[in-house]
C-alpha cells in the first residue's frame, strides 16, 4: 500500500512539475540572452489560462485550439512587455528593470481583475473526456496524459530550436557574449525578443493545461506559481534549458510529496525551502555551470 502511494504521488508529482517546468523555462531563457529576472512571467502564465477559458467557454473551441490561441496572444504580450518595460532599460541598473518587471506583473493582475469583475476564481470547463486508466499501482487520467504529452513535445521542439537551428544558434550567441554578437552583426533585438515569445508561448501553454488539470484559474494564479517557477529555474540551474526541466520536474515531485506526508499546510514554503536547501550545497543548481564574470 506504502508504494502504491508512493508511485501514484510520483505521477501526480510529474504531471504537476511537468507545468513548471513550461513556465521555468521562459525565466531562464530570459535570464541566459539578458541576465534579466522577468517576474512578469507568471502574469503572462496567467493571461494565457484566461485565453484558454474564453475560447473554450464562449467560441466552444477544443482544447488544442484553445492551447493555440493562448500561446498566440501571450507571444505579442511578451514582446510588447521586453519592447515597452525592459529594453529601454537594458543598459540601465539592475534594479531599474526588476522594479518595472514588479510593476508590470501588478498592472496586469489588475487589469485582469478589473475586466473580469473581481478575484474570484472562474471555473474551468472539462473539455475532453477525463477517463481515468489503472496501470499496476498507478492510476493516471486523461488530462495528466495529455499535460505529460504536451510538455514533453513542447521542451523538445525548444531543445531542438535551440540547439539546431538558426535563431537558436544566435540565442547561444548572444547569451555568450552580447557585445560581440552584436558586433558580428547578430539582431540581439530580434533574438531578445524571440526569446520572450518562445517562453510566453509556453507559459501561455502551460495556463491551459493547468486551468484543465486544477479546473479552476483565477488572477493571481500567477504569482505563487511564477515564483515557484522562477525557483525551479534556480534549482535546475538558471540559464540552462535542461536545467529548468529538470527543476520544474523535482519540485513537482518535491511539493506532491510534501502534502501527500502530511505538509499540506507548508505547501507554498516547500518550494522555497527546496530552493535554500539546493543553493546552499550547490549555488548555481543542478545542471548549472560555475559562473565566469565577464570583463
Amino acid at each position: 500500500m506504502v508504494w502504491q502511494q508512493f508511485w501514484q504521488q510520483l505521477v501526480n508529482g510529474v504531471t504537476l512539475g511537468s507545468t513548471y517546468a513550461l513556465i521555468a523555462l521562459g525565466y531562464t531563457m530570459v535570464y541566459g540572452i539578458i541576465q534579466l529576472i522577468n517576474f512578469a512571467h507568471g502574469e503572462v502564465y496567467m493571461i494565457g489560462a484566461f485565453t484558454g477559458l474564453i475560447m473554450v467557454t464562449v467560441y466552444k473551441v477544443n482544447f488544442m485550439v484553445a492551447i493555440l490561441a493562448a500561446m498566440l496572444v501571450c507571444i505579442p504580450l511578451a514582446i510588447l512587455i521586453e519592447r515597452v518595460a525592459y529594453r529601454p532599460l537594458r543598459r540601465s541598473t539592475r534594479l531599474a528593470p526588476l522594479i518595472s518587471a514588479l510593476g508590470v506583473s501588478i498592472f496586469l493582475q489588475t487589469l485582469i481583475t478589473l475586466i473580469k469583475g473581481g478575484p474570484n476564481p472562474l471555473a474551468f470547463p472539462q473539455v475532453i473526456q477525463d477517463t481515468v486508466y489503472v496501470l499496476g499501482p498507478v492510476r493516471f487520467s486523461t488530462v495528466q496524459v495529455l499535460i505529460l504529452v504536451m510538455a514533453s513535445l513542447l521542451m523538445v521542439f525548444l531543445q531542438f530550436t535551440v540547439k539546431y537551428t538558426r535563431i537558436g544558434k544566435a540565442m547561444r550567441a548572444t547569451s555568450e557574449d552580447y557585445e560581440t554578437a552584436s558586433l558580428m552583426g547578430i539582431n540581439v533585438n530580434r533574438v531578445v525578443s524571440f526569446t520572450f515569445a518562445v517562453g510566453a508561448a509556453l507559459a501561455g501553454a502551460g495556463g491551459v493545461l493547468v486551468g484543465m488539470y486544477f479546473n479552476s484559474i483565477h488572477p493571481f494564479m500567477g504569482v505563487s506559481v511564477g515564483l515557484k517557477s522562477f525557483c525551479a529555474a534556480v534549482v535546475g540551474g538558471i540559464g540552462s534549458i535542461p536545467g529548468a526541466m529538470l527543476g520544474g520536474i523535482f519540485l513537482g515531485i518535491a511539493e506532491v510529496m510534501g502534502v501527500a506526508a502530511g505538509f499540506d499546510t507548508y505547501k507554498e514554503a516547500i518550494a522555497f525551502g527546496l530552493l535554500i536547501l539546493v543553493l546552499l550545497f550547490k549555488p548555481t543548481g543542478l545542471l548549472g555551470l560555475p559562473i565566469q564574470r565577464k570583463v
